[in-house]
């Protein structure tokens, strides 16, 4: 029996984004359906030919950035759309406050979706937040 995992992802630090991504990656690959809904100052790193590396908040977070055989959280993110079929999910409002839209995003992202339909998806389901 696969478990509903949806991920609300709304910070912009390494840390976070890379916790997300573990989670997600991990939970597709297992055979969980998994929705990662981006937000607020998660979903500007996800524009394509975006590099912009994501602050750190701490040690781990450092040690994390420079270690080569550590899969970025933007891999991470990828594998689970791509391996797992995750569902990755941008905010429609956080896409019209930043200007960006949805054809500037990454390929693995879905529709905009707005937080109210994402909520009622998820009820009943494993919800965490990053």
């Amino acid at each position: 029996m696969s478990r509903q995992i949806h991920i609300v992802c709304v910070s912009g630090t390494h840390e976070k984004l890379q916790m997300a991504a573990m989670v997600a990656s991990v939970g597709a690959a297992s055979g969980d359906e998994v929705t990662v809904f981006f937000s607020m100052n998660a979903l500007a790193y996800f524009v394509k030919g975006d590099t912009t590396d994501a602050p750190v908040e701490g040690g781990f977070g450092t040690i994390i950035a420079n270690n080569n055989g550590v899969p970025s959280f933007r891999q991470l993110f990828q594998q689970a759309s791509e391996l797992g079929d995750a569902k990755l999910l941008p905010c429609s409002m956080a896409l019209d406050l930043l200007e960006i839209t949805d054809d500037d995003l990454i390929p693995e992202f879905g529709v905009p979706t707005g937080l109210t339909k994402f909520l009622m998806d998820a009820e009943g389901a494993q919800l965490l937040s990053f």
